[in-house]
Formats: structure tokens, sequence, C-alpha cells
């Protein structure tokens, strides 16, 4: 069976970039592999709508189908004329919809699909994860905290995916200025709550309401480094108060990925 020839991010190993194969692939049945953007067939997770225009600036051979957004998201204001030369399946959120001027309703990042696409996921216990975004790995703040309280658990976001996705399900809670990181909490029930994103690129707080937006969570501020003590010496939530709409976006990324993209079409 032909691989799915599928564009993500990976000048760097990062965390939330490396799920789009995994959950891809399970989603679709088929394998997966790298293609540059202009020969992309699938756009998936991270905020790659800058990327997707540029990958269809260009036409492509007569009567190739057009490629397909699913899931992906804004990372700030981007031209809209791109959109007639794509295949728009779902959106990341209300906030990219808004920036690309359309009326969407269902809406879905693909790594709320990451706990079932790795499975066997371990029991929760009581720790506290950090997932730094992929510019704070070995924060010497981090690495002080994580040294000073046993609980907690800073987690590398360049480690093999479903890993990272293992150590966030066994947390009782997470703390993440990975976007991904409060994606994957969520996929997994786990409470979570960001970190200041300050300083990753601009607009670094946007694909955070984006995502936020599309399952009703109430973000409030992000937490600073210096605030992590105080925060788990509270008693911290149990699970997360916007599941229904988790669940219903996991819904939305099942029915709305392309059928033509799926094993059994492919294989017709």
């Amino acid at each position: 069976m032909t691989a799915i020839r599928l564009f993500w991010y990976r000048r760097e190993a990062n965390f939330g970039d490396a799920l789009s194969p995994l959950v891809v692939g399970h989603v679709s049945g088929r394998p997966v592999k790298w293609a540059p953007k202009d020969a992309a067939e699938l756009f998936a997770c991270g905020s790659l709508m800058r990327m997707v225009a540029a990958g269809v600036e260009a036409p492509r051979a007569p009567r190739a189908p057009r490629p397909v957004v699913w899931g992906t998201g804004c990372m700030g204001p981007v031209e809209r004329g791109f959109l007639d030369r794509v295949d728009v399946a779902l959106l990341r959120g209300p906030v990219t919809a808004a920036l690309l001027e359309r009326a969407d309703t269902r809406f879905g990042d693909p790594g709320l699909l990451a706990a079932e696409a790795v499975g066997g996921l371990p029991a929760r216990d009581d720790k506290v994860g950090i997932v730094p975004h992929l510019t704070k790995r070995g924060d010497p703040a981090l690495t002080a905290l994580a040294a000073a309280e046993p609980r907690i658990e800073v987690i590398d976001p360049a480690g093999e995916p479903a890993d990272v996705v293992r150590r966030i399900a066994s947390c009782a809670y997470v703390l993440s200025s990975s976007l991904h990181g409060l994606v994957v909490a969520d996929a997994c029930g786990v409470p979570s709550d960001w970190l200041e994103p300050w300083g990753q690129h601009a607009h670094a707080a946007l694909k955070f309401h984006d995502y936020a937006a599309s399952v009703g969570r109430a973000l409030g501020a992000p937490l600073a480094v210096a605030d992590i003590p105080a925060r788990i010496a509270r008693p911290l939530p149990q699970a997360i108060r916007h599941g229904a709409a988790v669940t219903e976006a996991q819904h939305a990324l099942r029915e709305s990925f392309p059928a033509r993209l799926r094993a059994a079409q492919a294989a017709a």
C-alpha cells in the first residue's frame, strides 16, 4: 500500500509536529512518509497554514487532487488566496477560522487522537508533569525545580512521541508551554494548565487560544515557572471540565478525515 505524503515541520524534533505521522497513520490505516510542502497530499498537526499556502503557490500537475488540510492551525494572519487550491476537511479552532474568514462550526486538533493512536496507556499516579516548549528544553529554572520537588517530572518534548504521550497519561496533573502537552493531556483526561509561552515565536499565545476555544476550555492567565510550587501545593483538579467537548472534537476529527486517504479507499 502506498504511503500518505504528509508534510510536518521537522527541522527540529518537536512533540506536536512529531505527533502528526503517528495520528495520521492510526486514522488512515496506511503508512505515512514525510513530503515537502509542495508535494504533500495532507497537512495535519501544527500551526502550518503559511506553509500550506506556500506549498500550493505553484500549480500542481493537471488533475492532481488538491492537498487536504485536516486539523491544521494558523500561527498568525495569513493571506487567504490559497484556499481555493486546497480541500479544508477540518481546522484546529475558531481563531484559525476567523483569520481565514471562514464560518466553520466544527474543529479539532489531531493531537486529540494521540492517546488512542498509542493505546495501552499506563495508569495515572501522583506525578506532576511539566512539558516545556522545545525552546525551553534544559531550562535551568525547570531543572532546579524538578530537583527540589520529587513529584515533578520534566517531560522532554523531543522524546519519542508515543513515549511522551505515555508519560503525560501517567501524570495526575500537567503544566505545559508546549501546546500539544495540553492537547494530549486533554486526550488522556489529565487536568492541565499552560505555562508562559513568551519568547517561543511571534503570536505565541494565539495557538493556545485557538485550541482552547475549539473545546470550550477556559485558559485563564498562563503560569510562570516561579508560580509552580505554590500552584502544586494547593489541591489539584481531579478531572477536566470540558471532556464532552473533547469527545465531540475527536468525533469531528475521525469523521472529517478524507475517505480518499483511508486504507480501504486507497486499496480500491
